[in-house]
């Protein structure tokens, strides 16, 4: 499902009436009527008392249309959160069809906030329609204490398109905004509302039908989508009855380091859950006896070791032997930042002719030099979490949370190759610009060695013959589902890593079976 940044929606818009002559005001009536639809969903407890909280642009215009079509249902009132002379003239038709409703419509303004307390209290449900797509915040004077209001009454609300006080480009969220039991998202969800923080204000996600043509959403040039468990499901291709293991990939994984033994394993473990045929662990030579011990299933190759327990430039024929058996490579887990392996490490890359995937202090070893990943010749995969992206990138960790679609874009046009930001709502986005949003996770996985499985799990799609935007974005969603299940057999702490990676082969097999919840509702 495409995610249209706001720009981007407004053009699908303008080419709405270009095209096919669709104008805005006929969007907008279809938009007010899926959102007293939705309202209706929500009033099925038995309440019919309906607050609009309407602002003076088009998304308040989405709601007083909501209100003539819930005006039948029951009580309707309509709180205009900026003065009625400052309402759009294209809007003033809409309030004069409520008035001829007998629908109650008051001004808020600075001196009535016990008066708007109340009447927030008294509702059943309240819609929030004060500021759209193009907001940025934050939300100030009457707004701001409407807002305010609204969320401390208790009463569910329903947002329409976006919760009032998000930023729909980049799922900021600066106080105060509303916290909705439920939004309403018109044509396509935007790209801001399914990113963190502003996708915990966006309760459940409707998307509603508003009369655009499939084929104009088609055509329109829209760079982030929304990971689906069907498109991972057409992604992944189904294993032939004659398959041998010869046809999965062989893996090879280059890390570890004295101390940290235990991340090549793990990465080992979520590419073999992955489907991988064959996985080698390159290692330094003092801890060729780990992974046996706890992966039987993998093999290992011991390769020369610096006197710190790391692996040693002095091996960089070894380990470039040891890549060139492998059909994808992941380099980086726990292989510390040794200068004599960071050596290694800048060495080696640029030789390899196997998909890479390349994570932690594997990252780490380009900190600041992010540009000289564009000389590896193979098709890459960098997998950074925020404190590594900022130091690829040589940025602050919160300049990078504060827009993580445009971060992941840049890192990957930087180093040419995909990049997975992960964290909460993982992104992947590709060379060109192409980027996937990533629905499945939830904060049990916040533990050490889960990006070590994930890593895994990129390199066993890659080695099977699946593209690296593909491989990467399949396997960030089978990770995050696989965490999911996880999550729910062992409950929101204390899950660890391998429990994941253990998850991963049944989380396909739930994809497969169109048994998952990606939780949009479409409204038809």
């Amino acid at each position: 499902m495409k995610l249209p940044t706001p720009a981007e929606m407004a053009a699908l818009e303008r080419r709405c009436q270009e095209a096919r002559g669709i104008s805005t005001g006929t969007l907008m009536e279809h938009a007010g009527r899926r959102t007293a639809e939705v309202a209706r969903r929500l009033l099925r407890s038995g309440g019919q008392r309906v607050v609009i909280l309407a602002g003076k642009g088009n998304n308040g215009g989405d709601g007083l249309v909501a209100a003539r079509h819930l005006a039948g249902t029951g009580p309707v009132r309509v709180l205009l959160v900026h003065p009625a002379r400052e309402i759009h003239e294209d809007l003033a038709g809409l309030l004069d069809a409520l008035r001829e409703r007998q629908v109650l419509i008051e001004e808020a303004d600075a001196q009535s906030p016990p008066h708007i307390t109340q009447a927030l209290r008294e509702a059943d449900l309240i819609i929030d329609a004060i500021f759209g797509t193009g907001f940025r915040g934050p939300a100030q004077g009457v707004a701001a204490r409407v807002i305010e209001a609204a969320n401390a009454s208790r009463v569910p609300i329903l947002a329409v398109d976006v919760p009032s006080g998000v930023d729909a480009t980049t799922g900021r969220a600066d106080p105060p905004c509303v916290h909705a039991a439920a939004t309403v998202a018109m044509g396509l969800p935007k790209v801001g509302t399914v990113q963190y923080p502003a996708a915990s204000c966006v309760g459940r996600l409707f998307v509603a039908d508003i009369g655009i043509p499939e084929s104009l959403v088609r055509e329109m040039p829209i760079g982030s989508a929304l990971a689906t468990s069907a498109w991972v499901d057409r992604a992944i291709p189904p294993r032939p009855p004659d398959a041998h293991k010869g046809h999965f990939g062989r893996v090879a994984i280059l890390g570890g380091a004295r101390g940290y033994a235990g991340a090549p394993v793990l990465a080992a473990r979520g590419a073999l859950r992955a489907g991988a045929g064959l996985v080698t662990i390159g290692l330094p030579s003092s801890l060729a006896l780990v992974p046996p011990a706890s992966l039987p299933e993998a093999m290992t190759r011991a390769l020369p070791e610096t006197s710190s327990g790391t692996l040693a430039q002095e091996g960089y024929e070894a380990a470039l032997e040891f890549a060139a058996s492998a059909d994808a490579i992941a380099v980086g887990p726990g292989l510390s930042t040794h200068p004599d392996t960071i050596g290694l490490v800048r060495r080696l890359l640029p030789r390899l002719t196997c998909p890479v995937v390349l994570d932690a202090d594997g990252l780490n070893a380009f900190a600041g030099d992010a540009h000289r990943l564009h000389d590896i010749p193979a098709p890459l995969v960098i997998t950074p979490h925020p404190g590594e992206m900022a130091r690829l990138l040589g940025r602050e960790v919160r300049a990078v949370q504060d827009d993580r679609v445009a971060t992941a874009r840049e890192a990957a046009r930087l180093v040419g190759g995909v990049a997975i930001l992960k964290g909460a709502r993982t992104v992947v986005a590709g060379p060109e610009g192409r980027t996937l949003v990533i629905p499945t996770g939830n904060p049990a996985m916040a533990t050490g060695g889960m990006g070590d499985v994930l890593t895994g799990a990129v390199a066993a799609l890659m080695g099977a013959g699946l593209p690296a935007f593909e491989a990467a974005a399949c396997a960030a969603y089978l990770h995050g589902l696989a965490g999911d299940l996880a999550a729910v057999a062992r409950g929101e702490r204390g899950l660890l890593a391998r429990e994941v990676a253990d998850q991963i082969p049944r989380a396909l097999a739930r994809v497969r079976a169109g048994e998952v919840d990606d939780g949009i509702v479409a409204i038809p």
